[in-house]
């Protein structure tokens, strides 16, 4: 089995020993993303809202680089700081998805890195 590293300029460089995602045996697993602007690698300001919304646009710039949209995702996995912002995230999240409807587990977490609000990785059948 061989392996693919993916890279797009369109979400944030790997702020470690990972890649945003890696693409094996038809499948893109993505790296969880966090609401950092690529464009200037510091954290989105704001809300968990508005760090929701740089989250799935970076998970969506993630997606494309294998020619991919929200249709194709298998799975996801959500981190919330506080599982109370959970109806405000779901709400940005489905808006994102449009009609899709992956499988979704959604967990409360103590701490994430750089000290955001939401992180979501996904599992993606490539098209």
């Amino acid at each position: 089995m061989s392996l693919k590293i993916v890279h797009t300029e369109k979400a944030p460089a790997a702020i470690g020993p990972y890649s945003q995602g890696i693409v094996a045996n038809g499948f893109l697993f993505t790296a969880g993303q966090i609401a950092i602007d690529p464009a200037t690698g510091q954290v989105e300001p704001g809300n968990v809202a508005a760090q929701t919304q740089r989250v799935m646009s970076n998970l969506a710039a993630v997606l494309a680089t294998v020619g991919a949209s929200w249709k194709d995702v298998v799975k996801t996995t959500v981190f919330l700081h506080d599982m109370n912002e959970f109806p405000v995230v779901n709400e940005i999240y489905g808006k994102a998805l449009g009609d899709a409807r992956p499988a979704r587990s959604t967990v409360q977490v103590s701490a994430l890195p750089r000290g955001v609000l939401v992180e979501i990785e996904a599992v993606v059948a490539i098209p």
